[in-house]
Order: structure tokens, then C-alpha cells, then sequence
């Protein structure tokens, strides 16, 4: 499932991913689990209140390489 943010149209970071989840376009959402939780928990938050499926991924690292991006990543969505 992971693989398909190199291929697939995905937002990356809190921001993107907040308003992609607003605007109902998001299928689902990756959380890297060392990411702060602070950050993370917010997104959880609505990701439930809108029942899209999150998808955790050990670290922020592994997030963003699987997205293609050469910086660490707290979250990721994949877009409808």
C-alpha cells in the first residue's frame, strides 16, 4: 500500500494533508509512528471523524522516501 505514493497523487506534511482531508479528497492517510505526536494526533483525529483509513509507517524516513521526497515526512495522503 505504501508503494503506491511514488505512482499515485499524494500530498505530503500536516498542512496539505489537513486540507486534503477537508476538502473530502483523501482515500487514505500514512502516519509515521516517530513522528511527534502532538502533530500526528490531530490528524487522527479528523482522519476518524471522516472514516479514512490511516495506514502507520515505522518512521518519518521510511514515509518520506516511500513518497519520493528527500526529507522526512510526519504524514502523506493519498488522493481520490
Amino acid at each position: 500500500m505504501i508503494s503506491q505514493l511514488k505512482t499515485h497523487n499524494k500530498v505530503v506534511g500536516l498542512r496539505q494533508v489537513k486540507r486534503a482531508i477537508d476538502s473530502s479528497t483523501t482515500e487514505i492517510v500514512f502516519v509515521a509512528d516517530d513522528a511527534e505526536k502532538k502533530v500526528t494526533s490531530e490528524i487522527e483525529e479528523l482522519c476518524s471523524s471522516k472514516q479514512i483509513e490511516i495506514i502507520h509507517v515505522d518512521t518519518m524516513k521510511d514515509l518520506g522516501k516511500a513518497c519520493g521526497i528527500g526529507i522526512n515526512a510526519a504524514v502523506a495522503a493519498l488522493l481520490k
